[in-house]
């Protein structure tokens, strides 16, 4: 599930992204309106992180117009703004939460896992077999025992879950477990497929190879 980050300062934008792809989300991240209107149009994303003071436009104007557009994209907003007019003014103008600087990450956290909720964003749980996966959660459980997977594992594993039985390109799965502008390359995919398979194969659920192409979930029966 990913993430569209808009924040202008370099070190909060590091760590908001590091917070956020620990929890378990894809993030694209970008510093100015421009960029960040750009991957709106180009790209679906279950919701965006909004920083209103943008070096080239104002964030207020950036939601006005994807609100226009008829984008219902769950948007959190994060401002120094903390007068009651502006938050007010946020709410009217399409934003879904706000939440003033300075704040906690766990209760940054809390509020985007909170958004996509509400929103509805993704599928419900995912079951392959004994294998279930929650796309909100993050969490993974075969046989009701809990699966220790890093934040990209869990990507690829909701990407190959998503379509059982069915290829699964490698350009996917580099966008998918990537960040905005540094896709994964394909060995760095391999390396990921293998941490994920010697993970799952103990019980009996493989992922297969499609040489030149990708990689599919093999159903349950197959083997």
């Amino acid at each position: 599930m990913r993430l569209l980050l808009v924040e202008d300062d370099d070190a909060l934008r590091k760590t908001l992204t590091q917070a956020l792809r620990g929890a378990g989300y894809g993030v694209d991240a970008v510093g100015d309106g421009r960029s960040a209107d750009g991957a709106l149009l180009c790209g679906h994303y279950a919701m965006v992180v909004l920083d209103l003071g943008l070096p080239d436009t104002d964030g207020m104007q950036l939601l006005q117009q994807l609100r226009q557009r008829g984008d219902r994209t769950p948007v959190l907003v994060l401002t120094a703004r903390d007068s009651l007019d502006q938050r007010v003014l946020g709410l009217r103008q399409g934003a879904d939460d706000y939440l003033t600087k300075p704040f906690a990450l766990p209760e940054l956290e809390a509020r985007v896992a909170a958004l996509i909720r509400r929103a509805g964003v993704g599928p419900a749980r995912l079951s392959h077999g004994p294998l279930e996966f929650d796309p909100l959660t993050r969490q993974a459980h075969i046989g009701g025992r809990a699966l220790e997977l890093s934040a990209r594992e869990a990507s690829l594993l909701d990407a190959l879950m998503q379509r059982p039985g069915e290829a699964v390109i490698k350009s996917r799965l580099a966008h998918t477990l990537g960040d905005w502008g540094s896709e994964l390359g394909h060995n760095a995919i391999e390396v990921y497929v293998h941490r994920l398979r010697r993970k799952l194969e103990p019980f009996g659920i493989r992922i297969r190879t499609l040489h030149g192409l990708g990689y599919l979930l093999e159903k349950p029966d197959a083997h």
